[in-house]
């Protein structure tokens, strides 16, 4: 992690500051504190009293909310540069949702008490943070119309082609088990596993042993967009 004189420079790196006049950056890599997080670990729990927000630096975290019954619905994926948590440091509530590192994760701490007074001296801050909101309300609207308007087989095949990269010969790869798609679909794995199923017998995908192999991209989009 990078001393206290680089900090500035590294918060100009996440959406939330970067367009932050040099004071308001000083001001807050001032209460800035280094953090690292390992795979698995959680930067905080859902019902914790928010202490902070952070600024991911690298890494990717998964953002989950438990189910009444115990089982775990993933809201989000992460990925660095991002902020985590600017909901709760505005309002004073607990955090609504548990946040994990899904690979090693570097970020800079912020306390909310912290935050908040650099906030009133810099209104800048607080400006850039309803940008934020604003950003999130419309991904949480996106959530719930997926969830309302999609089945699984529908939101699974979105899910597929959102988190797919290119490998090789032309053809998208997704490494990923079943569970965890299930947790990313608030479902259970057998769902999943039957329709990933029904997708290889219709040619969308070929199923490996450590991967899921896209192989009709335009037949997946189909399933995507088809009203269920």
């Amino acid at each position: 992690m990078a001393s206290g004189q680089d900090r500035p420079a590294l918060l100009t790196r996440v959406p939330l500051f970067a367009r932050l006049p040099a004071p308001a950056l000083a001001a807050l890599a001032a209460h800035a504190h280094s953090r690292t997080f390992a795979v698995g670990v959680h930067l905080f729990r859902e019902g914790d009293p928010c202490a902070g927000v952070f600024a991911l630096l690298d890494g990717s975290v998964r953002i989950y909310k438990l189910s009444p019954a115990g089982r775990e619905v993933t809201l989000s994926i992460q990925p660095a540069p991002a902020t985590i948590a600017e909901v709760p440091l505005m309002d004073g509530g607990p955090y609504p949702a548990s946040v994990v590192a899904i690979t090693p994760v570097e970020a800079l701490f912020l306390g909310r008490q912290e935050f908040l007074a650099v906030c009133l001296h810099h209104p800048q801050v607080a400006l850039e943070m309803l940008a934020v909101f604003g950003a999130r309300l419309r991904g949480l609207v996106a959530l719930v119309e997926a969830v309302t308007f999609g089945g699984v087989r529908q939101r699974l095949a979105r899910l597929l082609l959102e988190r797919a990269r290119p490998g090789g010969g032309g053809v998208l790869s997704l490494s990923a088990t079943q569970q965890a798609l299930a947790q990313d679909l608030g479902t259970v794995r057998e769902v999943v596993s039957r329709n990933l199923s029904r997708f290889q017998a219709d040619g969308l995908i070929q199923l490996r042993p450590h991967a899921i192999e896209l192989l009709d991209e335009a037949g997946l989009r189909r399933e995507a967009e088809l009203e269920i």
